[in-house]
């Protein structure tokens, strides 16, 4: 079994933070994610997309936002159980808890951390007979590793910001990037769109609207889609492709946290937000956009703040008769569980004769 001070159940930005703000205070940290690598959505689904309201970044890809964050919690040691979901929890007697994962992975903590992000995703697929046939052979729901394309004829279906992002960047990269959308107005943003045209323009995308893909063919890999273009004639024509990546987005599910027990709200966490986003259950916490609040707002920012004051509260959970007092890391410093030692340079003092 493994035993830890804080059971953090979901390992993307917010989570990680915690492990940050757990060591400061000489708490030791495990997380426990589904996904088989650190980072949450930031990692799976938009590693290559920049983000702009991080403070002290004015632009920074999701990818290297999660490998700063492992760089800086790498002193405090955490533990990770990836690749399992978080099935069951169960509260002890002394008000500790065990969960347990979908491989049967057990894990005891006294405190328990949920920031699980918007919860599992699955995606939205298109209504398409014979699509499962070509999941990961010709058919992915996500780009992880945009050089996978490279050279490729790829065709993107959808008409949100993920369709219009990586269509622009796999421009540069494919051999042929088509974009398909049911309509002629895009959900995107209006410099994504223009973006978009500019590339039609100049050759660099094939831009179909409004229209759809209806069949694929192909042996034992995707070779062709069929196009069905919404207008009166309703004409068809197929299209040779090596991938096709269907992006409508992804379906938010709490998955078995929302057995047990936690008060739940829209399909998320309710918790207290005037002192330590605290659910009904003591001992649970949710932080990060797995919670609900008044006034919360969804943003990265919001979930490093929700980890801050989450883990004051947990020393107290752990170590009643304690008292903590604060201490800034430019006067403390940052002393890591493996012995490394992080702190501004001592003044020298001198006397003048």
């Amino acid at each position: 079994m493994i035993k830890t001070d804080i059971l953090i159940i979901g390992a993307g930005p917010t989570g990680l933070f915690t492990v940050f703000e757990a060591g400061l205070l000489k708490l030791k940290c495990h997380l426990i994610d589904a996904l088989p690598q650190p980072g949450g959505q930031c990692a799976e689904i938009y590693p290559k997309k920049p983000i702009y309201d991080i403070p002290a970044f004015p632009e920074v890809l999701a990818g290297d936002l999660v490998d700063n964050l492992m760089e800086q919690i790498k002193p405090f040691e955490p533990g990770f159980t990836l690749g399992e979901r978080a099935d069951t929890i169960e509260k002890l007697d002394d008000g500790t808890f065990i969960v347990t994962t979908n491989k049967g992975t057990k894990h005891h903590a006294p405190v328990v951390a949920i920031a699980g992000g918007l919860g599992s995703f699955e995606p939205r697929k298109p209504l398409i007979e014979n699509l499962g046939q070509y999941e990961d052979k010709g058919v992915r729901y996500m780009i992880k590793d945009p050089e996978f394309y490279r050279d490729k004829k790829v065709v993107i279906a959808g008409g949100g910001d993920s369709a219009l992002d990586w269509s622009i960047f796999l421009a540069d990269v494919a051999e042929e990037v088509t974009l398909v959308h049911r309509r002629n107005e895009f959900r995107g943003a209006l410099d994504s769109v223009d973006k978009v045209k500019e590339l039609k323009d100049l050759g660099k995308i094939n831009l179909i609207t409004p229209a759809e893909i209806v069949q694929l063919e192909g042996e034992d890999h995707l070779e062709a889609v069929l196009i069905r273009k919404n207008n009166e004639a309703k004409e068809e024509f197929w299209l040779p492709v090596d991938e096709f990546i269907p992006l409508f987005g992804l379906s938010p599910k709490l998955g078995p946290i929302a057995d047990w027990g936690l008060e739940i709200e829209k399909n998320a966490i309710k918790v207290d937000n005037s002192l330590d986003y605290q659910t009904n259950i003591p001992g649970i916490y949710a932080i990060g956009d797995v919670n609900t609040y008044p006034g919360k707002l969804k943003l990265i920012l919001c979930g490093f703040h929700e980890a801050t004051l989450m883990c004051q509260s947990a020393y107290q959970r752990i170590f009643p008769d304690k008292k903590y007092v604060m201490k800034y890391t430019t006067v403390g410093g940052v002393t890591g569980f493996d012995g490394s030692k992080k702190e501004a340079p001592k003044a020298v003092v001198k006397a003048i004769n």
